[in-house]
């Protein structure tokens, strides 16, 4: 297939990419590297099967040749960069989305949203299936992502429903790895450099609020395998193993072996109290679950770490 990535210099997009290329699909990246980096895409691009466009998907998207695929993944994702750009979030969640949609119809090319388990907000229903709505504040600081990300779904559908489009969409759980940026201002990252750097890791609130992790190599197998689903709606992808915010803190220390200590700092406004994903519906429609431990996961992840400080 021929694929574009939008938001393919990113984190999640540039592991995206080196998958497809590995499965023998050509890859082009439309990216205008807000938060993106060229450097994630040096695997990529040495290949030979990799294009980078720098581009905004804000403006209007035009793409020389067929196309089979558009995997939209275009947009600040953690509450540094969208908190900074709030109105560039906002304008990639609609305009960004209409646009990917629009090139999608005109190719006649399936699509896939990449979604986001924040369109559940601070959730009342624990853990959080797809057929829940959310419990959002459209006007916190949060909401310009999660507003952003739940608009992206509406369209997303509504393209389904008049266009016959094929669109699928993904609810992404945390997830974590390499190439995540040491600056990106959520939890991993934020540990991990911390222990690193022989400073007390930084915990908001008291550290009783839940996530649950998941390594990027599962979460690209079940993109790639939802891709060639034939469903239409939102499906959760994420590690369903459960652990409070202090609980990971302690693990990022033993696995780095740091002994510093952790700091309290007051809980910022609309952080949810629990996230969980059901995966229910990943392991009946796609046969998924994830594999990588969280010991292996996050052994991996410092390594690239320690090499990036170390640059």
């Amino acid at each position: 297939m021929r694929v574009l990535v939008t938001g393919g210099a990113g984190f999640l997009g540039s592991h995206l990419a080196d998958r497809l290329i590995a499965e023998g699909h050509e890859v082009i990246v439309l990216d205008n590297l807000l938060t993106g980096r060229l450097k994630n895409l040096e695997g990529a691009l040495s290949t030979g099967a990799c294009e980078f466009i720098k581009g905004d998907v804000t403006q209007f998207i035009s793409i020389d040749g067929p196309l089979d695929f558009v995997l939209h993944f275009a947009s600040p994702a953690s509450p540094v960069d969208y908190l900074i750009h709030s109105i560039h979030t906002l304008k990639v969640g609609a305009l960004g989305t209409h646009n990917a949609l629009g090139l999608a119809k005109v190719k006649g090319a399936g699509f896939l949203l990449a979604s986001t388990s924040e369109v559940y907000g601070d959730p009342l229903i624990h853990p959080q299936p797809e057929d829940y709505w959310g419990n959002v504040n459209p006007i916190g600081p949060r909401g310009v992502y999660d507003e952003a990300k739940r608009y992206a779904e509406a369209i997303t559908t509504a393209y389904h429903r008049v266009h016959d489009l094929k669109a699928r969409i993904v609810r992404i759980f945390n997830t974590y790895g390499p190439r995540m940026r040491m600056n990106d201002g959520r939890v991993v990252p934020n540990f991990i450099l911390q222990a690193l750097r022989n400073e007390p890791l930084t915990v908001y609130g008291d550290g009783s609020q839940t996530r649950s992790f998941c390594y990027v190599d599962d979460l690209v197998e079940g993109i790639y395998r939802l891709m060639q689903a034939e469903h239409f709606e939102p499906v959760n992808l994420g590690n369903p193993l459960e652990m409070t915010i202090l609980e990971f803190a302690e693990r990022v220390l033993l696995a780095t072996g740091s002994h510093e200590k952790i700091v309290r700092k007051e809980l910022p406004v609309d952080d949810p109290k629990v996230r969980q994903p059901d995966i229910g519906k990943a392991k009946r429609l796609l046969g998924w679950e994830p594999v990588v431990d969280l010991d292996e996961g996050l052994a991996k992840t410092i390594g690239y770490f320690r090499g990036e400080i170390e640059l």
